[in-house]
């Protein structure tokens, strides 16, 4: 995945005011924090920002933000939105080195759906996560994983240990082979009882972000 060059400017005042005033002159507020140096409050231009906050993947896109002729390696962590107009009100970046490994949900893509024995016999693809999150090396983040569904028959259950993982990425659930999708009979299909494949919620949480401001 490319790394994206993002400009910004510094912001002299934090807090509610300031963002709505930064929000007003067409920037959206933001900070970069973490690696054990001081938080920077930042603004970054609002149209720029929308353009880049639709691309798929954009929580795990490696960008080089200046400020001020110096540039900050980072990953967007959290956006905030707007409830109504969605447009982002506020950016957090997470400082990362080239030899850190981060934590980022990787989207999953399916392939080859249509020389699946189980999906061309009516059955179907009962995805269970469309994400996974892994722990990956900051320069080499992967844009996706992807499940080959050839010869996969009605009542598969894929699990992680089954996906080829890209090099140096290892799932952040380590204590069970968690499902990513099942091949799932049609319902009074084939004749066959559907397995019922329940997989828990697992919250994960985020690193502590103990030097980052309220904003």
């Amino acid at each position: 995945m490319e790394t994206i060059d993002i400009k910004a400017q510094a912001r002299d005042k934090v807090g509610k005011g300031s963002a709505r005033a930064t929000r007003r002159a067409g920037q959206v507020p933001a900070v970069i924090y973490g690696n054990k140096q001081d938080a920077i409050p930042i603004s970054v231009n609002a149209n720029n920002w929308r353009q880049l906050m639709h691309k798929p993947g954009i929580f795990s896109q490696l960008m080089n933000i200046e400020v001020n002729n110096e540039t900050h390696f980072v990953l967007p962590r959290d956006i905030q939105q707007h409830p109504v107009s969605e447009e982002a009100e506020h950016i957090d970046f997470l400082r990362v080195t080239k030899n850190a490994t981060v934590a980022v949900g990787i989207n999953v893509e399916f392939l080859n759906e249509d020389k699946c024995t189980g999906l061309k016999l009516g059955g179907v693809l009962n995805v269970v996560r469309s994400q996974v999150e892994l722990n990956c090396p900051a320069i080499s983040i992967p844009e996706k994983i992807t499940v080959d569904l050839e010869g996969l028959n009605v009542g598969h259950t894929i699990h992680i240990s089954a996906i080829n993982l890209p090099d140096g990425c290892t799932p952040t659930i380590t204590d069970r082979d968690f499902t990513v999708a099942t091949i799932a009979a049609p319902r009074g299909g084939l004749g066959e009882t559907e397995e019922d494949e329940s997989e828990e919620t697992v919250e994960v949480s985020e690193e502590t972000q103990d030097d980052k401001p309220d904003n």
